[in-house]
């Protein structure tokens, strides 16, 4: 096997990915190296009963033609897959004690649509969808940044989105609504930056898709382009340590042992995780380590994945976001599910629904006395665990829905330690790292590091998401190659 590349590339998320197939296009030997049996990341699908499941891919935004998404994926070989686009008329439900509001696509539908339930706030809800439609329009505004403070300035970064919307908008139950489909994000009044929060709202408002199919389909798609043109995907291929000889890295350790060289590294792991694998550093200094490992991380999820029994639920061309509190920028103050997503997984014929998937953030707290162990070796306790919270789960989505237990043939459940296990992701965040608008130029991380053949991509940087993996992926190969990526 070939030792030696022009890029290695740690991680086959589809940060790493995306930075695979942009470089193997422009011409560089790359080496994409998987710690897993197959790539993909948060991207991952599992078979169970024949159906294939999802873990992070439920929906993305922007992919109408001209749309943000669209044109990144174009220039990515994505759009030829199974798109299906969620009801314009009605993509995302949003379910609160106060009653049912359908979201729009389309700026102007949307405004007018919650207008006509919350005619008192015209005026605010001009002010919101301006702001989202501009941070929609400037969508790529932040690839031509040049240094964290240009970026954190130039979008949003600095600005609190919970002090935007509050003033605002003055009815608490419609930035409840305003707010509701964010389990996308972690929703902190203290920490959010508005251009996280607009940006992700603003392309999903411009249209939503679902995949038929699991997300191994970009990921496998990625994988085949990457070694179409030269490149190497290598998975079962864990880096255990990167070596640095003169200031530079030279080689990944792999756990077998064998070295791989290269030029130039891009790191689509954690940066904490990417920083750990070296060890005494001409270039990385104590003070740079204690940094971004003092870096906190978003929470984590639980998902319920429900096959259902065949022909028992119609399938629901939409989302919806289920709560049971006075404010959901509130965590549960116990622990208890308040709050949930149902998506419905497109079927592959018919119109009933196959699989259904319940989501609820969760606290590390629930499940960090099992830290360190491995899947299918937790023990009784942590089993337990995970059937009365499904169990919890199921419940609060029947009472909200047309669901019943007699429609359910099986449950599979994962939590933020399935996370940790199969994408190395820290506490099984969710979103990454952590992006606090109080503090930009700390917390918005750049793919640059003090080690100058070492670059990070991925979820921890710039925006988490599909449409902001696939951004950052942009950034990063144009810090690498030293030019803008035309696309």
């Amino acid at each position: 096997m070939r030792n030696e590349y022009d890029i290695i590339i740690i991680g086959a998320g589809l940060g790493g990915l995306e930075c695979g197939y942009i470089l193997s296009k422009k011409g560089y030997s790359v080496c994409v190296l998987e710690k897993e049996h197959i790539p993909g990341g948060a991207l991952q699908s599992y078979m169970r009963r024949g159906e294939e499941l999802d873990t992070g891919l439920h929906y993305v935004g922007g992919l109408d033609e001209g749309q943000p998404l669209h044109r990144l994926f174009s220039y990515l070989g994505l759009t030829s897959l199974p798109w299906r686009r969620l009801d314009p008329q009605g993509f995302d439900e949003v379910i609160l004690p106060e009653g049912s509001f359908l979201l729009r696509n389309g700026y102007d539908a949307f405004r007018d649509s919650l207008t006509e339930a919350f005619p008192h706030q015209k005026e605010a809800l001009h002010a919101y969808t301006s702001l989202l439609k501009q941070v929609g329009d400037d969508t790529f505004d932040g690839l031509r940044a040049k240094n964290a403070s240009e970026l954190s300035g130039t979008s949003l970064f600095s600005r609190s989105a919970w002090e935007f919307l509050s003033s605002t908008i003055s009815d608490p139950v419609l930035r409840n609504v305003l707010s509701g489909t964010c389990l996308k994000m972690e929703l902190s009044k203290d920490s959010l930056p508005l251009y996280i929060f607009a940006q992700i709202n603003s392309s999903f408002i411009q249209s939503a898709w679902r995949l038929d199919g699991g997300g191994s389909l970009i990921a496998g798609t990625l994988t085949e382009s990457i070694r179409k043109m030269g490149g190497t995907v290598l998975c079962d291929s864990q880096v255990t340590a990167l070596k640095e000889r003169d200031g530079r890295l030279t080689c990944a350790v792999l756990s077998d042992g064998e070295e791989i060289s290269a030029g130039t590294f891009i790191s689509d792991i954690h940066p904490a995780s990417a920083i750990s694998l070296i060890g005494e550093s001409a270039c990385i200094r104590n003070i740079y380590r204690r940094r971004i490992c003092a870096l906190r991380n978003t929470g984590g999820t639980f998902t319920v994945s429900i096959l259902l029994r065949p022909g028992s639920v119609p399938y629901l061309n939409r989302n919806r976001f289920i709560y049971e509190c006075p404010d959901v920028w509130e965590p549960s103050p116990t622990g208890t599910v308040d709050r949930a997503m149902v998506s419905f997984r497109a079927p592959s014929d018919g119109d009933s629904a196959r699989c259904i998937d319940l989501l609820t953030p969760v606290r590390w707290e629930e499940v960090s006395r099992w830290a360190g162990t491995r899947p299918g070796h937790r023990g009784e306790a942590y089993k337990t665990y995970k059937a009365a919270k499904a169990e919890e789960l199921v419940d609060f989505a029947c009472r909200h829905t047309d669901l019943r237990k007699s429609d359910i043939e099986q449950v599979f459940t994962s939590s933020p330690l399935t996370w940790t296990s199969y994408t190395g992701t820290p506490e099984g965040s969710s979103y990454g790292l952590v992006k606090d608008w109080r503090d930009p130029l700390r917390t918005v991380l750049t793919p640059r590091t003090p080690v100058p053949n070492l670059f990070l991509t991925g979820q921890s940087l710039n925006l988490h998401g599909v449409l902001g993996v696939s951004m950052t992926s942009l950034i990063t190969c144009s810090a690498v190659t030293g030019e803008t990526v035309e696309f």
